[in-house]
C-alpha cells in the first residue's frame, strides 16, 4: 500500500522516463537502445518492457507529461492488454513540458512551469490519455525555490483534485530535497512523496522517514543514480563492483537492494529501458541486504552539493 493514498503497489515499480523520449540522461542508452529512436521503435520497446514487468509482478508505473510520449505508450499498452483501472497503479506528474521535438540534439529537452495554469492544462492532457487509470498526480520536481509549495491557487487546485479520488503527491529534486519534504509535510495536502535516494546520495533519508511516519507514501527515484551504479558506468565504484561480484550479483541489483531495505520506502523505481536490465533490477528482490553490507557501502556516499552538480552535467544521449 502506498501510504494513505490507498493505492496498491509493488516493491519495485517501473518508471518510463528513459523509454518515452529518444534522449535522456541515463548512461548506457546507446548500448540499450541503439540508433533507432523512432516513435514506433520506442513504443514497441516500452510495451515489451511493460509486458515483462507486469508478468514479473510489477504493478506500479510512473510517467510524466515531460517524458515525451510515455503517457501515450503506457495508455496504449493498458488498452491493448485489457488491463482495467485499479488492476495496476499509475502515477504521473505535471510541471515540466517536453520540448525536445523528438530530436536527440535538441537545444532544450524540457521546460519547467509549476503554475496553476500549467497544472490545469496538463491534468486535462494526462486524463485524456490515462483516464480512470490515473491514481496519483504529482508536482514534478518541486523545490523550495520554485515557490510551488507557497502557491495557494496551485494548492487549492490540488485539493480539488484530491476530492475526486486521485491521490496528490510531489516529487522533489536537488540538494535541498529534505527541506522541501519537510515543507510539504507542513502544507498537508500531499499523500505521497517521490525523492532521490541511492548509495551516492542519502541526504533525504531522515525527511523520508518522517514522511513515512506521517502516513505519506514514499517512492524512490534514481536509485541507480541515472546509470552511475550499473555495470556500464560503475568504474569509479570498485567497492560496489567487488561486493556485488563476491555475491554473484550485478552492481545494479546490490544498489537497488540497499534502497529496498529502507523501512520507509514503499516503491523503488526501476528505470530499465530493456527487458534484460529490468530482470537484473528485479533480482534485487532476492538480495539479503543487511547492516554489515550497508556499513561497507557507506564510503560511496558523496556530498549532496557534489552529487547534484554531477547530475546536472549528465549529457542527454
Amino acid at each position: 500500500m502506498l501510504g494513505r493514498t490507498g493505492l496498491l503497489v509493488s516493491p519495485i515499480g517501473l518508471g518510463l522516463a528513459a523509454l518515452g523520449r529518444p534522449a535522456y540522461i541515463t548512461s548506457g542508452r546507446a548500448h540499450d537502445l541503439g540508433q533507432d529512436r523512432s516513435v514506433d521503435d520506442l513504443r514497441h520497446r516500452t510495451h515489451e518492457v511493460l509486458d515483462a514487468a507486469y508478468a514479473a509482478g510489477v504493478h506500479y508505473f510512473d510517467v510524466a507529461r515531460s517524458y515525451g510520449r510515455a503517457e501515450e505508450f503506457l495508455a496504449s499498452w493498458l488498452a491493448e492488454r485489457g488491463i482495467r483501472p485499479g488492476a495496476v497503479s499509475v502515477g504521473s506528474k505535471w510541471g515540466y513540458e517536453y520540448t525536445g521535438g523528438w530530436q536527440m540534439d535538441a537545444e532544450k529537452h524540457e521546460m519547467k512551469d509549476l503554475s496553476a495554469e500549467t497544472l490545469r492544462r496538463q491534468l486535462e492532457e494526462t486524463r485524456a490519455l490515462l483516464g480512470e487509470h490515473l491514481g496519483l498526480y504529482q508536482v514534478h520536481s518541486a523545490t523550495l525555490e520554485s515557490g510551488v509549495l507557497e502557491d495557494d491557487v496551485v494548492l487549492q487546485e490540488l485539493g480539488r483534485l484530491k476530492q475526486t479520488g486521485v491521490a496528490v503527491g510531489l516529487s522533489v529534486t536537488g540538494p535541498r530535497q529534505a527541506e522541501t519534504i519537510n515543507r510539504a509535510l507542513e502544507v498537508g495536502v500531499f499523500g505521497c512523496v517521490q525523492a532521490t535516494w541511492n548509495l551516492l546520495e542519502r541526504s533525504a533519508e531522515d525527511a523520508l522517514a518522517r514522511a513515512h511516519e506521517a502516513g505519506l507514501g514514499v517512492i524512490v527515484k534514481e536509485a541507480l543514480a541515472n546509470g552511475r551504479l550499473t555495470i556500464r558506468n560503475s568504474g569509479g565504484y570498485e567497492r560496489l563492483l567487488t561486493m556485488a561480484s563476491e555475491r554473484g550479483l550485478a552492481p545494479d541489483a546490490l544498489a537497488l537492494s540497499a534502497v529496498l531495505a529502507q523501512p520507509w520506502a514503499d516503491v523503488v523505481l526501476s528505470g530499465a529501458a530493456t527487458v534484460g536490465a529490468l530482470r537484473s533490477n528485479l533480482s534485487a528482490l532476492e538480495v539479503a541486504y543487511n547492516e554489515e553490507l550497508d556499513q561497507r557501502l557507506l564510503p560511496l556516499g558523496e556530498e549532496r552539493e557534489h552529487y547534484w552538480s554531477e547530475r546536472a552535467n549528465l549529457p542527454w544521449a
